[in-house]
């Protein structure tokens, strides 16, 4: 027997008519993103993606890992509203998918507007993290997501520059 949803965390979505929870999106898509990471790996270097080990990297590491995190530490927490949750759900990809399309057509200016969108989520992410009355590994590994947003948040800034750089 499974333990009931958090009803604050819940929603239905009518196309497919189940119940999903945002920490449950978000750790599915983060598992996504790694696999579909591996496999843009795999075919940069026949295909000759200008673009493809960065790409690879970055499905695995921002839009994977990072994501996958986000979603366990949110199935921990249930500390903000369903509104918040899906917010961060929505910016989280929504962001990335606009950094990687800005990046691919070589247009920084729309790194910025990605990158604003992967800022809200980590804000989002930072006020729903774990940490009352943890202690012991549990207290370890809420410390470690928070680091885990710190370098996320401090990788921004610099990956618009890079890309300014870039395309240049």
């Amino acid at each position: 027997m499974t333990a009931a949803a958090d009803p604050r965390e819940t929603a239905t979505l009518p196309a497919i008519g189940a119940r999903a929870r945002p920490a449950t999106v978000l750790t599915a898509l983060g598992g996504g993103c790694v696999v579909l990471g591996g496999l843009v790996a795999a075919v940069t270097a026949p295909l000759s993606l200008a673009h493809g080990s960065w790409l690879a990297a970055y499905l695995v590491l921002v839009c994977g890992v990072a994501q996958w995190a986000m979603g366990r530490a949110r199935a921990r927490s249930g500390t903000s509203g369903p509104r918040r949750a899906w917010t961060q759900v929505v910016a989280w990809n929504l962001g990335n998918a606009v950094v990687i399309a800005a990046t691919l057509l070589g247009r920084p200016a729309l790194v910025d507007l990605g990158s604003a969108l992967l800022v809200a989520a980590l804000v989002i992410a930072l006020f729903a993290a774990p940490a009352r009355g943890a202690t012991g590994l549990a207290l370890l590994a809420c410390w470690a997501y928070r680091v885990l947003l710190v370098v996320l948040a401090v990788s921004i800034p610099v990956g618009i520059l890079l890309s300014y750089l870039r395309h240049a």
